[in-house]
């Protein structure tokens, strides 16, 4: 699982580095219209290496029809982009070196409990080795009584109406597997109600508008589609492919593709989870509250811009941030030159930006400090991080900028590439407008659902204690920052060790790291640590309203060992009962 991300690489470098403007093949258009579309042959969404994926479709339940309509899809989409399926329904091919030789692992339809012991046991290496997984409609109906499954796949089958038409919301146009989509898709499939709703720990592509169809169940926020890194591997559903016809829809097979090549480290993409952001630019194409500085413009078409000469800004003029996340998708067609600028002052002349803001720039191929992910003309990004997260021209990618204080981070397609923090006394990046530049003619970058978190005041993030069982602080052994240090209870004395932040993206933050889970563990007793941060499930805990922080992955709570209060007594992950020892009051 390692030639053909090293290739991918390659891939992205020779436009990266060489500035070659290579001819990247880019999706067909996608018909709205209802019903199923006429098969037609997909392009390869760029040049891939060649890899191999494995489609498994065991049944140990109830049988689609559609199993061999979709085996025939998926090998055509193989032969067409590069990969090779073989196809099997014999379990026996779930060991360490029958899985090796895969980028991915398809589970089509699968139903039942189909694995197991040593079978699973396998997979889960596979998984916790870098492999990727790849769930089509029954796979959520699989193996109920494996915990970690349903991790994997992000929510398990609960019920379903008849066949009918529904609306299919695309809220993310930037993950390959929907870039191509229009933010209405209509489609007609057997369309599934879950157990759990996956949002809070896996990054939703795609969801049901429920007013559109009869008989969801999901209180309106239905997801369909998604994505998630999982212990060390990448999962990726779709709740489609029940009926035969699915698998001639154009749009239908490009959205497995797109989820194949994510799912086997061909392309990147944020899948993060992701709440609580307002939309400033998204799938209305609405541009209320920007406004156009200097010359060129931007174009508006299917809610994305695309900016044209210049040079000038578009600059969201309706108001001022100061700590905040933002997040946005763009796409270069080819050696083109953008950036997206923040902190800097209202005017209506764009070198007023330059001048009192900064800009993270988007160019393929000019110097360190002035290249896609820097600071421009104050500090490169980390080159080879970039390179690693970074997708090449024509394909889609998406910045997250996170202000907080005087500091920035930078992060491309879910990966931190920038940590700059602003000393100059002329510029700060507490208070000010953001906004997308028109270079010039024939640089032509697009930009796709412009969102924004505010952090809050002062720092960006509530800073404190966390207070448990006894009154005592949640604290960092020794004070020591080293990765795996094991987090503990102590008597609150108001040490580095014992502040904690509270960002906003359900992370915990202490000594500019992050409490983590032990290997991504998910087994009662398993040792909560300090960790550097890298946006894994095993460093997400959602404060519940009974006053346990639970970690949405493992569906586990942070406990104190022994319902103990005493110093050193060590914090690990346990199954919630909402005891004392898992009651936790965070900062303000």
């Amino acid at each position: 699982m390692t030639s053909a991300r090293t290739s991918r690489l390659a891939r992205a470098l020779t436009w990266t580095v060489g500035g070659l403007l290579c001819a990247a093949v880019l999706p067909a258009t996608v018909s709205s219209a209802a019903g199923p579309e006429p098969a037609a042959p997909l392009a390869a969404a760029a040049a891939d290496p060649a890899y191999d994926v494995l489609v498994f479709s065991r049944t140990a339940g109830f049988r689609h029809s559609s199993i061999d309509e979709g085996v025939t899809a998926l090998r055509e989409l193989g032969a067409a982009n590069n990969f090779t399926v073989t196809a099997t329904e014999d379990a026996a091919a779930f060991t360490p070196s029958g899985l090796a030789p895969y980028e991915a692992v398809v589970f089509l339809s699968t139903t039942g409990d189909v694995l197991n012991a040593t079978q699973q046991t396998a997979f889960e290496g596979y998984i916790k080795g870098g492999g990727g997984y790849v769930g089509i409609h029954a796979a959520a109906d699989t193996e109920y009584d494996w915990t970690w499954y349903g991790g994997l796949a992000g929510a398990l089958f609960h019920s379903h109406p008849n066949i009918q038409q529904a609306t299919v919301k695309v809220e993310d146009r930037a993950h390959d597997a929907t870039a191509h989509l229009p933010t209405a898709w209509q489609r007609t499939d057997e369309w599934y109600n879950y157990r759990t709703n996956p949002r809070t720990d896996a990054h939703v592509l795609a969801s049901l508008d429920e007013s559109s169809y009869s008989g969801g169940n999901m209180a309106g926020d239905h997801p369909i589609a998604w994505c998630k890194d999982y212990q060390g591997g990448r999962a990726f559903y779709t709740g489609g492919g029940h009926t035969e016809g699915s698998y001639t829809e154009a749009g239908f097979r490009r959205h497995l593709l797109g989820g194949i090549r994510w799912a086997a480290r061909m392309t990147e993409a944020d899948c993060r989870p992701e709440a609580g952001y307002t939309t400033l630019f998204g799938n209305t194409g609405s541009t209320t509250g920007w406004k156009q500085a200097g010359p060129g413009s931007f174009s508006n078409s299917d809610a994305t811009l695309t900016s044209q000469s210049g040079l000038g800004l578009y600059w969201y003029q309706a108001k001022e941030y100061k700590a905040y996340s933002l997040k946005l998708d763009w796409r270069m067609a080819g050696d083109d030159n953008s950036g997206v600028f923040i902190g800097f002052p209202a005017s209506d002349d764009p070198w007023s930006a330059v001048n009192n803001g900064y800009e993270i720039q988007i160019d393929a191929t000019d110097t360190a400090d002035r290249t896609t992910g820097a600071v421009y003309g104050y500090g490169s990004a980390d080159l080879a991080a970039r390179d690693a997260a970074l997708n090449p021209p024509g394909e889609w990618n998406t910045y997250e900028l996170r202000v907080e204080g005087e500091r920035l981070q930078l992060f491309l397609n879910g990966r931190k590439i920038n940590d700059f923090t602003n000393t100059d006394p002329a510029r700060s990046l507490q208070q000010g407008h953001i906004g997308l530049q028109n270079h010039g003619t024939g640089d032509d970058v697009s930009f796709r659902n412009v969102r924004i978190k505010e952090l809050g005041g002062g720092t960006g993030t509530p800073t404190g204690e966390i207070k448990g069982i006894g009154g005592k602080c949640v604290d960092v052994a020794g004070g020591a920052a080293t990765d795996g240090t094991q987090i503990q209870l102590w008597g609150c004395t108001g040490v580095a060790a014992q502040k904690w932040t509270v960002p906003g993206d359900s992370t915990l933050r202490a000594l500019g790291k992050c409490m983590d889970i032990s290997g991504g563990g998910t087994a009662d007793g398993t040792k909560v640590q300090l960790w550097t941060c890298n946006g894994s499930g095993a460093q997400k805990w959602v404060a519940q309203a009974d006053g346990t922080l639970k970690n949405p992955q493992s569906g586990k709570c942070l406990d104190a060992a022994g319902v103990s209060s005493a110093d050193g007594t060590k914090l690990h992950l346990w199954t919630c009962h909402t005891g004392a020892n898992q009651k936790w009051s965070l900062p303000a």
